[in-house]
């Protein structure tokens, strides 16, 4: 009974004491509470208490990683505008077309040759007349004979090749006649002529030299010329010349016996001859190799220019052997290569042209390209065909119409001496 009493006596006094436990621990937990929430009402008022100058020194992290980075920006933003712009390179770009016809004919200029006469000997179409070439993010205006004048006052030009080059100086001379006629002081009777403004004082020499080198080009038996000497044609008056236009020809081409210390050492295009075979890229490249060590070595340090390979346009025709050009149109972008010839030429000129510049900046001689090559490719249209001239009739492909696609060279001459055609340009236009 006694153990009874004691253990019913005992049940009130443990839950009195478990709910002292419940009542203290609730008593803490609200205090903890009231603790924390008078902890983040102090630290709220000290952040909203911040004067300016203190915000100004509490950036957030964001703020903070843009000032740090200001510098890392900068400096992506000049590589951006250096990716944005490039060099103008004149000889990539589109022919586009144009409302606008020449700025002379036939009629109005007296130096067209009547080779190059198309319209005059009979071509019936003169879609030709109208396209002008847009390069891919320059600016190339047309031709100004005012401004070619009165920059020229008191120089002297020679144009130095094949008859390519008679037919770009008769373009020339067309394209300044608006303006002024020149006066012929000088033709030895066959190719080489002699032109001079007198109200400017300015002469431009016409220089027949097809291989550049010493050569004899007598008609019906191979062609001769020596590795290692120039055409004194232009050699012995290269003092004169302030403007020096060259380019090689496809004359190579042809069958040529070559010479070196006056002596046979091979031949082109000679099968039936037991001399050493050359190759005519091989010849142009020995060729370039000697003119250009002359143009850098030279005292007389003129402006030289040396004009890229011109391409041919014969196609095959509807008979055996028969080679034509009939087209009106000219080509597009990727529709014709190049001939695998030109190609080999053209890249000999590349890579002789890019040796030479670096010796000739060394030694303050400025040598330019004036790359007429692509440009020209993509215009088949320009070829005389079979409105020539030409008795018989014979399909030239080679030589240009007047007026006509060669006129362009004349805009690109203009850049080029001007010293804008490697301007900067956005790369997006």
């Amino acid at each position: 009974m006694a153990d009874d009493i004691e253990v019913v006596a005992s049940e009130p006094l443990l839950l009195q004491e478990r709910r002292k436990s419940i009542s203290l621990m609730f008593l803490r937990f609200i205090g903890v509470v009231l603790l924390a929430v008078a902890a983040c009402y102090l630290f709220i008022s000290n952040f909203n208490s911040q004067t300016p100058e203190t915000e100004k020194n509490s950036l957030t992290l964001d703020k903070q990683e843009l000032v740090n980075m200001r510098p890392f920006l900068k400096e992506s933003e000049v590589k951006e505008e250096q990716y944005l712009k490039k060099v103008c390179d004149l000889s990539i770009g589109k022919w586009i077309p144009k409302a606008e016809g020449p700025p002379y004919t036939y009629e109005t200029c007296h130096h067209v040759a009547s080779y190059t006469n198309c319209l005059k000997n009979g071509r019936p179409d003169t879609g030709f007349l109208h396209w002008k070439w847009q390069p891919s993010g320059c600016d190339l205006p047309p031709f100004d004979p005012l401004k070619f004048l009165n920059s020229m006052r008191n120089k002297s030009w020679a144009f130095i090749g094949d008859a390519i080059f008679s037919n770009h100086v008769d373009s020339l001379l067309c394209q300044l006649s608006p303006v002024a006629t020149p006066d012929e002081i000088y033709y030895d009777g066959d190719k080489t002529r002699t032109w001079y403004y007198p109200a400017y004082n300015l002469t431009i020499y016409e220089i027949w030299s097809p291989f550049l080198l010493a050569s004899r080009t007598e008609h019906g038996l191979p062609y001769e010329i020596h590795l290692d000497r120039l055409d004194g044609k232009w050699t012995e008056m290269y003092n004169k010349y302030d403007y020096i236009v060259f380019s090689g020809s496809q004359w190579l081409y042809k069958r040529i016996i070559m010479y070196e210390n006056n002596e046979v050492v091979g031949c082109h295009f000679c099968p039936d001859l037991e001399l050493n075979k050359i190759d005519d890229y091989v010849a142009y490249r020995r060729a370039l190799q000697l003119i250009f060590k002359f143009i850098t070595t030279s005292e007389h340090k003129p402006f030289v220019i040396f004009r890229t390979w011109a391409p041919n346009h014969w196609e095959d025709g509807g008979s055996p052997n028969e080679r034509i050009c009939n087209r009106t149109k000219p080509f597009k972008e990727g529709e014709f290569s190049g001939k695998s010839s030109d190609l080999r030429m053209r890249r000999v000129e590349v890579e002789e042209f890019e040796k030479a510049a670096a010796i000739g900046a060394r030694n303050e001689v400025r040598i330019e390209l004036l790359d007429i090559y692509h440009l020209s490719l993509l215009r088949p249209d320009g070829h005389p065909g079979p409105y020539g001239g030409h008795q018989p009739v014979e399909n030239d492909c080679i030589h240009w119409c007047l007026p006509g696609p060669i006129d362009t060279w004349n805009e690109l001459l203009m850049k080029v001496i001007n010293g804008d055609a490697h301007e900067f340009v956005p790369a997006f236009l």
